[in-house]
């Protein structure tokens, strides 16, 4: 559709999270979180406080490129907005904002409403050697929004956020059009108003927008059920510094390979994804929940492998290992329940009957591989608190505690290697900083050749912090890539994984990658570093 078209509908206003927090307010540690602390810090605490307000890099952008870019779209050099769009929310990010001054920011942030307000940007960006960063809701994990300049002489931040729009609804094929500003709330809103759902829910859910779920392949906590988001688009808009994209037709075509795969996944490197159509569903009339604990995590791998497989479709699929379901039972107080590995599952379905039909199922999957039923309340705890746990990030590094994940993914025949390839890596090093840390996993996303696997690590803070993590990360990464597992399931390449990508795709892919910029972005402005290495570094 035209960018000139009226939207069908405008949303309410998006929620932001803080300058140096994953949330906009302090989370509250669960009263069973003491005993994990204690655990992790036996001896003397380095916590890692909140500060009011940070010192900023001044803007470098001339008065001059400034106006140019007001002409557009609503520009400005002001602190306080400049402050919100410093990078993502990985813990060094966090690290990096409690501890340093002055903190790199972007020397400007730019506001467009429209495909055409993007476009006209960038041109006049490439012209003038200014540096573009997409921005949407700033949630990037592995350095994908940090405000680099990379060659050029400044760098803005491109906020989306006013494209947040309903462009578009086709009722008959299902199909809807969002702009890439509008988040994870704001699209549930604007379609659940109108008996649809997208179902995408990822951890990340309530500040991350439609773009950058496109551009990272983000993978919602319904995947099982609705499918990671790459799986639900049908169509793109792209405005690139060369011109732009309108990709995607038809449910399926042959009509050479898809271009669309390229964008996917391309976080902002090639250009800005403005609008993107997805696929949509009426709003289940029932939900249906269980939970299972197995012996052991191995035992409840293998029923999922043969659930997935037999093409037994829950809506939400969840396995954590024993260490996992220890300390989420600590958590929520029951020191003594959940022993072994538990499983989480929802159903969703048009009718009662055909949600508990799905649950059946499973069930008869699980009880054959000595899983005990353990009812409906810890999915429906699961599910209460499913956004919550990157807020308690911020608060445990108020107490001198480090909790940060990574994830992978591999084949079901290589998932127990590399489970244990990545905990060892972790373990050992941060037991070499003298930690006693804690390592957990969880299964969140099966496909009938395999699963990924998400870590998340809890340890005592050193004096280095943000180097104790680099450490483990590195050693985690290279772990991944010896046992053939992928760098990134879903929270993608950006800046931290990219030293790792030439091992996945190889010296060719790499240079295909490089290829494709310099055509779509010949001038190297569009967010330089990410996904590959600026051109002078190449």
């Amino acid at each position: 559709m035209s960018s000139t078209t009226p939207p069908l509908a405008v949303p309410s206003p998006a929620g932001r999270s803080d300058w140096d927090a994953w949330g906009d307010e302090p989370a509250r540690l669960p009263a069973g979180a003491r005993a994990i602390v204690a655990a992790v810090l036996p001896g003397k605490a380095h916590p890692v406080p909140r500060r009011e307000r940070p010192t900023l890099t001044p803007s470098r952008l001339g008065d001059g490129d400034l106006a140019a870019l007001t002409a557009i779209a609503p520009a400005t050099t002001e602190d306080g907005i400049r402050m919100l769009h410093l990078g993502g929310k990985s813990t060094p990010d966090l690290l990096a904002r409690r501890l340093g001054d002055p903190q790199p920011a972007p020397d400007a942030v730019v506001s467009p409403a429209t495909h055409d307000d993007v476009l006209a940007v960038l041109r006049l960006c490439a012209d003038r050697g200014i540096a573009v960063v997409p921005f949407g809701g700033g949630t990037s994990v592995v350095g994908g929004v940090d405000p680099l300049r990379g060659r050029h002489g400044a760098v803005i931040a491109l906020d989306l956020s006013r494209t947040a729009a309903l462009l578009a609804l086709d009722e008959v094929s299902l199909l809807a059009t969002l702009g890439a500003g509008t988040t994870g709330p704001q699209a549930e809103e604007l379609l659940n108003a109108r008996g649809y759902t997208l179902g995408h829910f990822p951890q990340s859910f309530r500040y991350a927008s439609i773009g950058g779920f496109a551009a990272t392949r983000s993978s919602g906590q319904a995947s099982r059920g609705y499918g990671r988001f790459d799986d639900l688009v049908h169509a793109l808009r792209v405005a690139t510094p060369a011109g732009d994209l309108r990709l995607g037709r038809a449910p399926a075509s042959a009509a050479g390979p898809d271009l669309r795969q390229l964008f996917l996944g391309s976080e902002g490197a090639f250009g800005v994804l403005t609008e993107v159509t997805v696929r949509v569903r009426p709003i289940p009339a029932e939900t249906a929940y269980g939970a299972w604990t197995f012996p052991d995590f191995e035992s409840g791998a293998a029923a999922f492998r043969e659930a997935t497989q037999r093409g037994i479709r829950p809506t939400v699929l969840r396995l954590s290992d024993e260490s996992e379901t220890r300390v989420n039972a600590a958590l929520g107080g029951h020191l003594t329940r959940m022993r072994g590995a538990l499983a989480v599952a929802t159903f969703e379905g048009a009718t009662e009957a055909e949600a508990h039909s799905a649950r059946a199922a499973l069930d008869a999957v699980f009880t054959n591989h000595g899983a005990k039923s353990r009812g409906e309340d810890p999915a429906r705890s699961w599910e209460r608190g499913r956004f919550a746990s990157p807020a308690l990030r911020d608060t445990l590094l108020d107490m001198g505690v480090l909790a940060e994940t990574l994830e992978t993914a591999t084949t079901w025949a290589q998932l127990a290697e590399l489970k244990g390839a990545v905990t060892d890596a972790l373990t050992e090093a941060l037991a070499a900083e003298g930690t006693k840390p804690i390592v957990m996993c969880h299964i969140s996303h099966v496909y009938p050749a395999g699963a990924s696997l998400y870590f998340t690590v809890v340890a005592a803070l050193t004096t280095e912090p943000g180097a104790q993590w680099q450490r483990a990360k590195d050693a985690a990464s290279r772990a991944i890539g010896a046992a053939d597992g992928t760098i990134s399931h879903h929270h993608a390449v950006g800046r931290d994984h990219r030293p790792y990508l030439e091992d996945e795709i190889g010296p060719l892919g790499v240079a295909v990658l490089r290829a494709v910029k310099d055509t779509l972005d010949p001038t190297g402005i569009m967010n330089p570093g990410v996904l590959v290495a600026p051109a002078a570094d190449s």
